[in-house]
Parts: structure tokens; sequence; C-alpha cells
């Protein structure tokens, strides 16, 4: 047992006043007009004996190994971390800034394909916006690299001795976001006022795993939350904000005071979002997804829409009450602890196309350049043809490529596991990580250190569309298996 030392930073990731970012997250464009809720990197540093961890949560959509790369280059410098001990996670808000993230793939992305085989096609750009006053491209990766890495070291480098107690809440904020139907498909957003809706594809997680650091006097320092939800209320609006885990931070440092830290870590959820599907409510605002279509809307008593602020408060508000309740509830405190951390390199098998899956695909794109001739391709279009010219490029893709390197990290912090992975990781996986840990309280991490796209079951794979369709993510449901094999593995040989 060592005493253990705890630091805490935090960065803003809001552009200088007066610049617009392109909000990323949709299949169409969206630009900034406002701020509605800061965007900011937290960072948690922790030392332990001989061992070590600095998590960051940053308040954008994704993060790639390009940006771990890049992180990690700028904390080589810093005296005594070893820069592989940095976990950086995101919490898959949709109202954050576009950067040249270049999101991990393999075989090159859709809109390339679509470019060889329609050559004389035109195409309209993804952002079509080309003010002075847009923030993007290689100014605002070096700006999140910069802004993520100063969050840490400043973590890094406040570290003092400290104590920490652990917490649980439940409240209902994630759901199932696939829905079935009687011929055996299923559909993202699928509309359940259907006499062929059969079931939600899956379940859902209200639990909350907290944790809590305080100064050797027992003043609170930071909360830990790992929700199954992204933050994903606000995903079609046209602001910057930080959706419910940046009011969940307001109204803990409203109770707490400004100098309490909040790290809002995100659960596997890839098949979750925070709405209720089958007692739908309308956005107040109409919002632009070809795959959210309600033809006949039954007005219900339920909670506002999920789509909109109010919503979003909602949820805020259930999770800071629960967190609030659980610090209520806090009797033992950690003074003396062991921390093991293991940084691993996991071979995960591609999901692979067969001949049959190729040449639907191919015909499909080949009678949409029928159909276009030398028109122009615009964000429907190359939405539309996505899951195809994804499944052209895997295909391709697979003749060289079998298995594919993933950087997961597994903790042990006291009775505590932390396990990371770089997927939307649908919910059933972390459910069997969490029921076999030998720990006493297991946090999940999705989207950490790689952004993979998403990682379906099976039973989604059969289901089909968004979010299991090849083009969706890069390996399957044995690669899901794998992986929750090789983290329990590990979870429990440190118990």
């Amino acid at each position: 047992m060592n005493m253990i030392k705890i630091g805490w930073g935090e960065a803003s990731l809001v552009p200088e006043k007066g610049k617009k970012v392109n909000l990323v997250g949709q299949f169409y464009e969206r630009i900034s007009d406002e701020v509605e809720t800061p965007i900011t990197v937290t960072a948690m540093a922790i030392e332990c004996g001989d061992d070590q961890v600095i998590f960051c949560s940053a308040d954008l959509v994704s993060l790639s190994e390009r940006v771990m790369a890049a992180v990690r280059e700028r904390l080589s410098c810093v005296a005594g971390f070893p820069t592989e001990k940095l976990i950086a996670s995101v919490i898959h808000t949709h109202t954050s800034l576009g950067y040249a993230n270049r999101s991990d793939s393999i075989g090159g992305s859709s809109l390339n394909v679509l470019r060889r085989m329609m050559p004389d096609a035109k195409y309209e750009e993804l952002v079509s916006y080309r003010g002075d006053d847009l923030f993007e491209g290689e100014p605002a990766f070096q700006f999140v690299v910069e802004r993520i890495a100063t969050a840490a070291q400043t973590a890094w480098e406040s570290r003092a001795e400290g104590i920490y107690a652990t917490g649980f809440g439940r409240a209902a904020v994630g759901m199932c976001r696939r829905v079935c139907y009687s011929d055996g498909s299923a559909k993202m957003w699928g509309d359940t006022n259907e006499a062929s809706f059969t079931e939600l594809e899956g379940g859902n997680d209200s639990g909350i795993e907290l944790l809590f650091t305080y100064t050797p006097d027992r003043k609170l320092t930071g909360v830990v939350a790992n929700v199954a939800c992204p933050a994903q209320v606000l995903e079609h609006r046209n602001f910057i904000s930080s959706d419910y885990f940046g009011k969940v931070k307001e109204l803990i440092r409203k109770k707490y005071g400004r100098d309490v830290y909040l790290l809002a870590l995100v659960s596997a959820a890839g098949d979750q979002c925070p709405r209720d599907l089958v007692r739908w409510v309308e956005p107040e605002t109409p919002i632009n997804d070809p795959n959210i279509s309600r033809p006949d809307v039954i007005e219900r008593t339920a909670d506002p829409s999920m789509f909109d602020v109010k919503g979003c408060n909602l949820v805020a508000r259930r999770i800071a009450n629960e967190i609030f309740y659980a610090l209520e509830d806090v009797t033992e405190y950690v003074r003396e602890t062991t921390l093991e951390h293991k940084h691993l390199c996991v071979d995960m098998p591609l999901r692979r196309v067969n001949p049959t899956e190729y040449q639907v695909a191919y015909r499909a794109i080949e009678e949409f350049r029928r159909e276009l001739g030398t028109g122009t391709i615009n964000f429907a279009d190359n939405a539309r043809m996505h899951i195809y010219a994804g499944t052209i490029a895997r295909y391709q893709a697979q003749h060289t490529i079998d298995t594919y390197p993933i950087e997961v990290h597994v903790l042990r912090l006291g009775d505590v596991a932390f396990a990371t992975n770089p997927y939307e990781l649908f919910l059933d996986y972390g459910n069997k990580i969490r029921a076999r840990s030998r720990a006493k309280q297991t946090f999940l991490v999705q989207l950490a250190c790689g952004s993979w796209g998403y990682l379906p079951t099976e039973k989604a794979e059969r289901g089909s569309h968004y979010s299991a369709y090849v083009s969706s993510g890069t390996t399957g449901h044995e690669g899901g298996d794998l992986l929750v094999r090789k983290t329990l593995h590990e979870i429990n040989k440190m118990f």
C-alpha cells in the first residue's frame, strides 16, 4: 500500500472570440453560431507507488491515433511521466469543433471510393462555408492537441497527497436506439409506431459508477462519473455545447465550488442514446436527419424532447442529483492504496466483406452513377452511398489486411478497475465485462486512445442498418468477443 497523489487540470476548447467552427458528427454541414455551454478538456493525474496514469476527457466527437501521438509528443518533456500512461477519451458530443482529425480507418474513406468510381461527378465540399472567421483544419488540430496536453501537464504537475472514495448512482439517461422489426431487420432511430415493430434491440444501463477525490482534510476536488450514454442530446443543433456533461459540471460547481472538477467518462454505449423511442416526443426545433422520420406522431406524456435544451437540462439534473446523493453517503475514504496500470496492444480481426456483399455495393454505386451523370454529389448523397462505398473499401483492404492493432488500458486502483477501448462499443459487451469482473466496481471508457468506429453485436449485424453496417466500424462481433475476453483476463489477473 502507498499514499496516493492526485492532480487535476482543465483547458478550454472554445476557439477565440468571434471564431466559428464546423460542428462534426452528422452527415451534413453545421456551422456554429454561438456557445451554448463551454467545451473543455479535463485531466486527472494519479500517482501511487511506482505507477501512474493521466485520464483526459475531451468535449469532442472523437480522438484519432494521430491526435494521441501528437499529444504524447507534447508531453514527452514532462518530468517523471511516461507518456504511454496517458488515457484520452471523448464524451462524443456532436456540438464541438471539427479539425484535421482523420479518424482511424482501414481502406480509406468512403468518399475516396466515390471519387475513384465517379470521377466525372462534382463534389459538394464537406465544409462549404468559407468565411475568414471559420476555425478549422491544421490550426484547429494543433489547438486541440495543445489544449489536451496543457490540461494533462497541469494535472500531473499539480498532483499532491489526496484521498478518494467511491460511489454509485442510478439515472435513466441512455436507452437503446436500434429498433427491430418482424422481418428480421433493424434500424437506428427506427419508428416504433408500426405494426411490424417487435422490440428494441438491446437494453440499457442506468448505473453511474462514481469516484470522488479530496484533499487530505476531505475537501472535495473532483468527481469521476461513468455514464452509459454519449453526450448527444443536442446533436443536431448549430451551437457549441458540451451537452449534458457540461451542465452536470456547472451544477456540481454551483453546489461545491468553482475549483471542483468533473472527469466525464462514457461507458459502453454504441447502441445507446438519451431518447425513449417508445414514448417518442418530437423536437421543438426541426432536425435534418433522414433516418429520423415520424410520419404519424402521437402526443405523449413523457420527458421533454431529448433533442432540445430543456431535455438536456433534465438529464443533467438527474445525473447531478445522483452525484449529490452519493456524496452525502460517503463514509469511507481511501488514503493508502495500490495502483497497477497496463498499456496493451491488442490485434483485432478485421470485419470482412463477402463477394456477394461486394457485388451488391458495386451495383448500387454504378446505378447511382448512371442516375447522377455529371451532377453534384451532396451531403445527402454521401450519406446514402456511405454504406456501399465503405463496403467496397473494406473488400479491397481485406486482401492485404487481416488484423489491426488497437490501444487498450486496464487499471486497478484499490478495489476499482478501469478498462478502455477505442470503439463506440455496444452495451452488451460492457455488460459482459462488468458482470464477470472481479473488481468491486468497474469503470468502462469507450472511444479512448483512438476512434475505430462502432463495434456491434452479432444480433445487430443480422439486423443491419447504420452502426451495424460493415462501413460503420472496423471489426465485428468476433472482435467484440475477443475484446471482452482480453479485458476480463487482464482485469481479473489484477484481482
